[in-house]
């Protein structure tokens, strides 16, 4: 791994630059999706078409898509030499990443229970995204985020933290609800009930929202801001569109629910 690298980038320098462009690329990409996303639902699930390429099935979508955000994460961990996977701060952020990505990859794709399939170019889109942003946090945090020995006791790391915890469990526990929607043999939507849904439509984008701001809080560089942002843009879009869509749906939706944010939006 380090000698593939080590063509690619001529030195550290060079390689840190990189990953700094990567991240101002990434912030410029969100703003062109909340643009775009103004005129158009992100294509998949109940938005999904045969515009966007063929059917894929949607465990096998969802299990592929995310793979690098876990698997070349761990390849530059164990198989390069980090030079700061054994400082404490550095340890900790890679772990809520992989962390994440253990249960998105090897976990959640298993439990879904029916779903339709995704359309190819979302399919593809979001395996490209999870290569970049995958190579992108974790060569950062293992090879160049220098923090202070008191990081993990300064407010911004600790309140980081907290808030990735909170949301990661949210997040976890929006989709076993969603999950459970349904008893065996039943089809249809269902309105979710229970957990953050009771005071939004959007509560596992809230999580996964949640996430990663505390993520990015506690990790204090551009490239965990960028990641964030551009998670905030696209998970937004989505639960607007749901929101609205479950409003028109159901005549029971209840009325004190919002999309996103509890008695706000």
């Amino acid at each position: 791994m380090d000698s593939l690298l080590s063509r690619l980038f001529s030195s550290q320098e060079d390689e840190l630059y990189i990953l700094d462009l990567m991240a101002y690329f990434m912030v410029f990409m969100a703003v062109c999706t909340f643009f775009s996303l103004l005129f158009q639902n992100v294509p998949y699930g109940r938005y999904a078409s045969s515009v966007y390429g063929f059917p894929v099935n949607v465990k096998f979508a969802w299990f592929i898509q995310e793979m690098p955000s876990l698997f070349l994460p761990l390849a530059l961990v164990l198989w390069t030499s980090s030079a700061k996977t054994s400082l404490l701060p550095n340890q900790l952020l890679i772990a809520m990443f992989l962390c994440h990505y253990f249960q998105r990859t090897l976990i959640y794709p298993f439990l879904i229970r029916g779903g339709k399939p995704t359309p190819f170019a979302s399919f593809a889109l979001a395996f490209v995204f999870c290569i970049y942003n995958g190579y992108m946090q974790i060569r950062y945090l293992s090879h160049y985020a220098e923090y202070p020995a008191y990081w993990v006791s300064h407010p911004c790391f600790i309140a980081g933290s907290c808030l990735w915890l909170v949301g990661w469990l949210m997040n976890i526990h929006s989709d076993h609800i969603l999950r459970n929607l349904r008893k065996p043999g039943e089809t249809g939507y269902k309105i979710p009930r229970g957990g953050m849904f009771q005071y939004v439509s959007g509560a596992n984008f809230l999580g996964e929202i949640t996430e990663w701001a505390g993520f990015a809080l506690a990790a204090h560089s551009i490239h965990s801001s960028a990641f964030a942002i551009f998670t905030t843009v696209v998970l937004t879009s989505r639960a607007m569109a749901h929101h609205k869509w479950y409003i028109n749906k159901f005549e029971d939706y209840p009325k004190s629910r919002k999309a996103l944010i509890p008695f706000v939006i």
